[in-house]
């Protein structure tokens, strides 16, 4: 019964940890495998607090639609902060963010 008991938790955990897709999957639209990191710690973006961001067309751009904090720990091991990461992404740049309808991110 123990092991049943901690087997559960620990699914529980792995399961709270893994993030899911922000927004919906527009099929009438292209979907873009970007860079995607934290703006200020791996895309030397000015800005004191940690954010997301993403390379398009080579310029890095903020995210708006879904937050670093969306994603999982940005200080963990793989986190944004540590790492940069693929994501596939639907949306398009306006005043200087990358606005985001989907973001999908990639497993490492």
């Amino acid at each position: 019964m123990k092991k049943l008991l901690l087997l559960f938790f620990l699914s529980s955990f792995v399961a709270a940890a893994q993030t899911k897709p922000a927004g919906k999957l527009d099929a009438s639209k292209p979907v873009l495998v970007l860079e995607t990191s934290c703006g200020s710690c791996n895309f030397e973006m000015p800005g004191k607090e940690c954010f997301l961001a993403v390379k398009f067309e080579g310029k890095a751009y903020a995210v708006q639609g879904t937050s670093i904090d969306d994603h999982g720990d940005a200080h963990d091991e793989k986190g944004f902060c540590m790492a940069v990461r693929k994501a596939k992404v639907q949306g398009s740049v306006k005043d200087d963010k990358f606005v985001v309808s989907y973001f999908e991110l990639l497993k490492p």
